[in-house]
């Protein structure tokens, strides 16, 4: 027959309790009824108390009385450690059951303070220290970094659960989160301390772990929501294609090579003040550069073709030159481009797209664009169709001196 368990909150020692009826084990130093009892060895002296002397206590009460003070400690400090532990964990919301602590929330605060500070500043034209007690238009600074703190909560959590749904976390507890930021600090600290290769940083702090985990589960749902037919991040190649014709010029511009006149226009020395508004208009009646550049003392007129492969390099005279080719369709003139002592003008003649460079170049970016396109509606419809319940009151609790405090 199966015992019965001891009541929740007490526990019971096995054989600490003698049964009735049972007798002593054999070696026992019993005598026979009748027979001298032999004087032990073991007997001290004797117990009986003297008049007029005072008896001190047991061995066995002292051990008692000491065992219950100890016990008495152990509960006071389990007492005050769990109100502490109680008082930074309290739960001021929960999203679709999933717990925010109050020590989540400052963290989040904490983080975003810096932004909202400076978003305050610009929009209410605030200076020097913010004063989070203070109105900023309807609201305090500190309810508007509640707020703040709260919808990136939201949608942070949010794309936590997505990754332990597929697997990619145990939890998306802040706590857990913490313990995965020790560790890593740790393994990171040995790595060092053993001549080992480490990348990054030393150390990270909450806020770069915290940034540098979602960057990385963010990416890693990308790759795992869009790997299969019927996945909701699934990109075909049929929809980059039909992407990169939407935008052909724009996704172009690598794979174009342009033919362009140069027509370099010098200010004369003391030329009014409307010299280069009269030279737009000239430029803009002739039609063509060919035609100004014989009116105008020292003016130059060159031509040049230029592959727009370069607009990605380091040139910088390349990537001004492409910003302004780039604009322009084939028989048009650029806006006048001042520098010192001289105008100039930009004329294309004509270019040439290489398609399926142009599509080979860009056809990686163009993918990367529609998953990030897509995880982000994704995303947000997760946020929609979630439910977060604030406790108002354990809000309302957390103080400018709390956010302050680190």
């Amino acid at each position: 027959m199966k015992g019965t368990l001891p009541r929740t909150g007490t526990s019971r020692r096995q054989g600490t309790t003698r049964k009735q009826g049972t007798t002593r084990k054999s070696g026992s130093t019993s005598r026979k009824p009748g027979t001298p009892r032999k004087a032990s060895t073991s007997r001290g002296p004797s117990n009986s108390r003297r008049p007029g002397t005072s008896r001190r206590p047991s061995r066995r009460a002292v051990v008692w009385f000491t065992g219950v003070c100890v016990a008495l400690a152990a509960l006071v400090v389990t007492g005050v450690t769990m109100l502490s532990h109680r008082t930074s964990e309290a739960e001021v919301a929960s999203l679709d059951g999933h717990p925010v602590t109050r020590d989540e929330l400052l963290f989040h605060m904490r983080r975003l303070a810096p932004t909202v500070q400076n978003e305050l500043r610009n929009k209410y034209h605030l200076r020097g220290k913010t004063d989070w007690n203070a109105k900023a238009g309807d609201k305090t600074a500190l309810r508007r970094l509640e707020t703040r703190a709260l919808d990136e909560i939201w949608r942070d959590k949010t794309t936590l659960v997505l990754a332990k749904e597929q697997g990619l976390i145990d939890s998306v507890d802040h706590a857990d989160f913490l313990a995965e930021l020790a560790e890593e600090n740790e393994s990171r600290a040995k790595a060092i301390a053993a001549g080992r290769t480490v990348y990054g940083v030393a150390r990270f702090s909450p806020e770069e772990y915290y940034t540098h985990r979602l960057t990385e589960l963010t990416t890693s749902l990308k790759k795992r929501l869009g790997a299969d037919a019927g996945d909701p991040l699934r990109v075909t190649d049929a929809d980059v294609r039909r992407a990169f014709d939407a935008d052909r010029d724009d996704w172009s511009a690598n794979a174009t090579t342009y033919r362009y006149s140069k027509l370099v226009v010098p200010v004369p020395a003391g030329a009014s003040a409307d010299y280069a508004t009269r030279l737009r208009r000239r430029v803009a009646d002739a039609g063509r550069l060919k035609a100004v550049a014989a009116g105008e003392p020292g003016a130059k007129l060159t031509t040049g073709t230029y592959d727009g492969s370069g607009s990605t390099g380091l040139n910088a005279h390349d990537q001004d030159l492409m910003a302004v080719l780039g604009k322009l369709s084939p028989g048009r003139i650029s806006a006048p481009v001042t520098d010192t002592g001289q105008i100039t003008y930009y004329e294309l003649d004509g270019k040439k797209v290489d398609e399926d460079k142009a599509f080979a170049d860009y056809s990686r970016r163009i993918r990367q664009s529609l998953v990030e396109k897509k995880f982000n509606q994704y995303l947000q419809r997760r946020v929609d169709s979630s439910d977060i319940d604030i406790n108002a009151s354990a809000v309302d609790a957390i103080n400018a001196e709390d956010v302050q405090q680190q």
